[in-house]
């Protein structure tokens, strides 16, 4: 019997199923094992040295399996003790405040056949006036599309010399037959919500609305020309911070017009206190580094890819630090092949980040730098230098996972211990590859781009939507207001500074 596991339902199957797989996979296992030392004998390996190849063989099959069936998530399991007050652990939630959502009263009557009394049979009961029972629930009014026939009233001269005619709506360009919300719509669905065009020419028909994706695409092209002047101001503004974070991604170009292009492209990403920056290259390389940094002085937080290390040489003014969520994450990857000396680095790190959260993240900047800065001394350098004596005594496999992880953390130390001596230096890189899940989640669902303008438009638009959630900015309320006053004032420049939400 054939079973296909994308669609069988039986767990019992799915269980028999997984059992086989497992038995399978473990005799597969101890046959490449043999094959392994088979081939190192008839090399004349001696006994040591294959049994750490054996070793080193059994801990990437392990993390192989750990990475394809394993929890994913970082975090580690919570060991505190349950509540103290003898009541049940909550289970759920309760009802979620929507403080935001406009509230409509609907009352409801009695029907007729019900105005009468159970008790004495008399008819038409005297309603109790402001008494009712009062419950809520939370419902959707569905979206829909109207055509919206705009009449603009002419005016005309005693004279007869001059006609008048009052102002239309704005346009994103002469002549178009699609609003400019319409155009913010499409673009919020697709980098926004990473909705593909054709799954929205799909939804929009159930709507009512009948167009083609060519049509959705040229709205966001026409948006996409006006963003531009915005779009590259604010990369600047990025990059005047003393302190940003730097990563990177792959993209995908896809099309037939572009099979001569390379088809891996690298969607790259910078961070700061003013907003977050996207360009889209066709490379990772130090040009391509160069490319977005262009020219920066300052600090750049980034993790142990080597571009950036060899472009801080190459005589660029910028300073290298390191994160240390990039360092952890090494460890929480093998701790299952070596649990004993993880759970040590593990928690030595923790405590790090245990001293950052002693600052309130609110607290005034000056405030909060000064803090910081007490607490790095007191505590967080005592912490780095255990850190560094714990990699000396440890004593792995070169080509080992913990090996490995040692090795990454040693050869990035200089940049590690950057943020002890300047409090504006994160600990670590997570808020800007927070910022890099919008076109990751995105390419995952579309795929990429079918053109050079298409990654043009996505570095635009994930640039824009990133910047506003970073600063809490309310996305297509910033987006609509870029556009708003682009239109008015042709190359005008709407930064979050500037920014005034429009109706």
């Amino acid at each position: 019997m054939r079973v296909d596991l994308k669609t069988e339902q039986n767990s019992f199957v799915l269980r028999q199923v997984a059992l086989l797989l497992e038995s399978e996979n473990n005799r597969l296992h101890a046959r490449i094992a043999k094959l392994v030392e088979e081939l190192a004998r008839m090399k004349g390996g001696d006994p040591g040295s294959i049994q750490r190849e054996l070793e080193s063989l059994r801990e990437l099959l392990e993390r192989r399996d750990q990475a394809l069936f394993g929890d994913s998530s970082e975090k580690r399991p919570r060991t505190g003790p349950p509540p103290s007050d003898g009541r049940p652990s909550q289970k759920g939630h309760g009802p979620t405040p929507q403080l935001s959502l406009p509230v409509e009263e609907v009352i409801h009557s009695l029907d007729a056949r019900d105005l009468v009394c159970p008790k004495c049979g008399r008819e038409e009961p005297s309603e109790i006036a402001g008494q009712y029972e009062t419950s809520e629930e939370v419902t959707v009014v569905e979206r829909h599309f109207v055509i919206r026939k705009h009449l603009q009233k002419k005016y005309r001269c005693r004279c007869n010399a001059h006609i008048e005619t009052a102002p239309g709506p704005q346009k994103l360009q002469p002549g178009a037959r699609y609003s400019v919300d319409f155009a913010i719509e499409v673009a919020a669905d697709k980098y926004l919500d990473h909705a593909p065009l054709e799954r929205q020419v799909r939804i929009m028909a159930r709507q009512g609305l009948v167009v083609t994706s060519q049509t959705l695409w040229d709205q966001t092209q026409a948006l996409a020309g006006l963003l531009t002047p915005t779009y590259e101001g604010g990369i600047g503004k990025v990059l005047e911070a003393p302190v940003i974070g730097a990563v990177e991604a792959y993209w995908r170009l896809m099309g037939r017009k572009v099979e001569t292009e390379n088809k891996r492209w690298w969607a790259w990403c910078i961070r700061g206190p003013n907003g977050v920056a996207f360009r889209i290259l066709d490379s990772r390389s130090k040009k391509a580094a160069g490319e977005i940094l262009q020219g920066y002085s300052g600090t750049v937080m980034a993790d142990g890819y080597g571009v950036y290390a060899a472009l801080a040489k190459k005589g660029s003014t910028f300073v290298l630090a390191n994160c240390w969520s990039h360092v952890r994450r090494k460890f929480w990857e093998i701790r299952e092949n070596d649990p004993k000396p993880c759970q040590e680095i593990l928690d030595l790190i923790g405590e790090l980040f245990a001293v950052e959260k002693l600052v309130a993240a609110d607290a005034p900047e000056s405030v909060r730098l000064e803090l910081l800065a007490d607490l790095r001394q007191r505590l967080s350098r005592p912490l780095v230098q255990r850190i560094g004596n714990w990699a000396a005594e440890q004593n792995p496999l070169p080509k080992s996972g913990l090996g490995r992880a040692i090795d990454y953390m040693k050869r990035l130390w200089p940049g590690l211990i950057k943020f002890l001596d300047a409090p504006r230096i994160p600990l670590h890189n997570n808020g800007t590859e927070s910022a890099l899940r919008g076109p990751v989640v995105g390419r995952k669902n579309f795929y990429g781009a079918r053109s050079r303008r298409g990654t043009e438009a996505a570095a635009i638009f994930y640039t824009l939507f990133e910047r506003a959630k970073a600063l809490h900015i309310e996305p297509k309320a910033y987006l609509r207001a870029i556009v708003r006053n682009a239109l008015a004032n042709p190359g005008a420049l709407t930064l979050p500074a500037n920014f005034t939400p429009t109706a």
